[in-house]
């Protein structure tokens, strides 16, 4: 038991420290301040107690902890899931995180975001992120799908496949982009104005009509400029006069 308290104490340092580094509020703040004041980091304190607690085989503490935790913080975390160090929660409500997710380290999410299930099968069913992976709020990653090192979900994006290391997707359902040609960089990432893939082929389709329509808008339905004079031929045929 004591190694696993020592193991606790080690990653609430380390939350400790991420909250510090990724969260502008808390410049000039003390560490106490931080652990009480902070329903992110509160909520990942419980779940660090909780986790070790049902690694350990205690009955029904594990769960009791995180329903208080949810109650008290608006975070819900199950307690099997994996979390890696210096993970931080901003904000934190409405954050769900699923009984088998796994988390890497220096993992960022923001509120509202859901690691979540698409169904009732048994097994891996949730998200597994990678290193530095930062997740925009309100985002929706479902299924057993998995982030690689270093991408971001823009906010309110549904992910339903996996996404590749580096990348950074938006949209619903979630597709890679890059802003200004090249990779979005940094958790603090300007996540509303992210480029929508969908809305820009759109654009561009509507842009490619839009030219059609004025190139026809010069030709009539014969074929002739517009104001050009129909060319004149001799009727053939029999008179519609019965002549």
């Amino acid at each position: 038991m004591i190694p696993a308290l020592n193991r606790v104490l080690r990653e609430v340092r380390a939350d400790v420290r991420a909250a510090r580094e990724r969260d502008p509020a808390s410049k000039g703040v003390s560490t106490f301040e931080i652990l009480s004041g902070w329903a992110g980091v509160q909520a990942l304190l419980a779940h660090r107690i909780a986790h070790a607690l049902l690694e350990a085989g205690v009955p029904v503490a594990p769960r009791t902890i995180a329903y208080l935790s949810r109650a008290i913080t608006g975070v819900e975390i199950h307690p099997a899931a994996r979390i890696g160090d210096e993970f931080f929660i901003d904000h934190g409500s409405g954050v769900v995180i699923g009984e088998t997710a796994e988390i890497g380290h220096r993992v960022t999410l923001y509120q509202g975001v859901t690691l979540g299930g698409t169904g009732f099968q048994p097994g891996k069913r949730h998200p597994t992120l990678g290193d530095n992976v930062t997740v925009g709020s309100g985002a929706k990653l479902l299924g057993p799908i998995s982030v690689g090192d270093g991408a971001k979900v823009g906010a309110n994006t549904v992910v339903v496949e996996d996404v590749p290391p580096g990348s950074t997707v938006v949209g619903n359902p979630g597709h890679p982009v890059r802003v200004e040609g090249r990779r979005v960089e940094g958790p603090d990432t300007d996540w509303i104005h992210l480029p929508d893939p969908i809305a820009e082929a759109i654009k561009r389709l509507s842009e490619r009509i839009g030219d059609l329509e004025r190139r026809l808008e010069e030709l009539d339905g014969n074929g002739r400029r517009v104001g050009e004079e129909p060319e004149l031929r001799p009727r053939t045929g029999r008179s519609s006069a019965g002549g």
